[in-house]
């Protein structure tokens, strides 16, 4: 005999307050019927009649794979401090990993903390930026060494010049020029010494000619910096020279017998144009090569009769050197020469043989 299941109008209210504590679920007009507090606490109280709580299966699976994480009221975020961050900035994520990386050095290190210009670095952070690909450069290192032990330690022609002479590539920004008109600067500044070119420029008519020195210094000064170019490297080397000299000098001054001297180490050469050039410092930087490059095109407007309007196409164009040193001039006209000698020599008219006289025709034979 089945007992009759009571109408949810006579049901006594404290049965809806806890929603698992029903035999039938709670749906249509019965959910309406009851209270915005009461529905509220039949959600949030998990505790049954006998007090004891149900378990959760997702909370328990987070404390199993975080045995130090904090549970129940210590979740709550703290309030931040005067002066903080709040939790949803874009800094905090850097902020934790700071203060990770501090905790990290400091158990690493015995509780010393490093600094590189007033602020805490990480090494770990710095290495991922100086080497992003550690594989990588591991296949490159392995490659140059597995060629090293073939040529048996000998550098290639072009890796023993990267190595022994120096130069300097400078690409200027955009001037607002023609190709045609920035390429006759060009052409007169390449193969000039450069100073030379500076001062060219600095006294040419043309409206360009002012960027083109200045990007001239530009070069110039980059080149002394980064590359070390134009720095007298053989000083050293004619001052020892100097000492067993019979020559005084006095107050800056030196005598006619050093002066000459000098003039005999300076070199004359040829350069591949045919022209006599004289080298007096093999550290002096000059102009390798120059070129121009085209660039974007401006839009300027051309006011016409009877209220037209045209859209002229104004010119951007770069300006590319090459700078480099004497010692290749020197080097390069060494090889040249050498070239030559050897052309000569292979084609040194050489006379046939003596082998006897077959015919006795003084002209003819058959």
């Amino acid at each position: 005999m089945s007992l009759p299941v009571p109408s949810w109008r006579s049901a006594p209210r404290h049965l809806f307050y806890n929603a698992s504590s029903l035999p039938i679920r709670i749906k249509g007009r019965q959910a309406r019927w009851l209270s915005q507090s009461a529905r509220r606490r039949a959600v949030n109280d998990q505790s049954g009649g006998d007090g004891e709580k149900k378990p959760n299966p997702i909370l328990d699976e987070y404390l199993r794979k975080n045995p130090t994480a904090p549970v129940g009221q210590d979740q709550l975020q703290a309030r931040p401090a005067a002066g903080d961050i709040a939790a949803s900035s874009i800094f905090e994520d850097d902020r934790r990993a700071q203060e990770q990386a501090q905790r990290d050095a400091a158990a690493k290190d015995g509780d010393e903390e490093k600094k590189t210009g007033g602020q805490r670095r990480d090494p770990r952070n710095m290495q991922r930026v100086l080497d992003p690909d550690p594989n990588a450069r591991e296949r490159w290192e392995r490659k140059k060494v597995i060629q090293m032990v073939k040529r048996g330690g000998r550098l290639s022609k072009t890796q023993f010049i990267k190595r022994t002479e120096r130069e300097h590539l400078v690409k200027s920004q955009n001037m607002k020029t023609s190709v045609k008109k920035l390429g006759m600067l060009a052409r007169q500044i390449a193969g000039k010494n450069i100073d030379d070119a500076i001062t060219q420029m600095r006294f040419s008519k043309k409206k360009v000619a002012l960027d083109v020195m200045k990007q001239l210094e530009f070069a110039r000064d980059e080149a002394v910096v980064m590359r070390g170019m134009g720095l007298s490297q053989g000083q050293p080397e004619e001052n020892a020279d100097n000492l067993n000299d019979t020559s005084v000098t006095v107050s800056g001054t030196s005598t006619p017998m050093a002066e000459t001297k000098k003039r005999d180490k300076a070199l004359d050469i040829q350069l591949k144009d045919g022209k006599r050039h004289r080298v007096d410092d093999r550290s002096q930087v000059y102009i390798d090569q120059a070129w121009v490059g085209r660039g974007p095109y401006g839009k300027l407007p051309d006011y016409r009769a009877r209220g037209r309007v045209y859209v002229m196409r104004t010119p951007w164009t770069s300006l590319s050197l090459l700078l480099k040193e004497e010692a290749t001039r020197i080097r390069e006209y060494a090889e040249r020469e050498a070239k030559r000698r050897k052309q000569k020599i292979d084609n040194v008219w050489v006379p046939l043989p003596d082998r006897p006289i077959q015919t006795k025709s003084q002209w003819y034979s058959w």
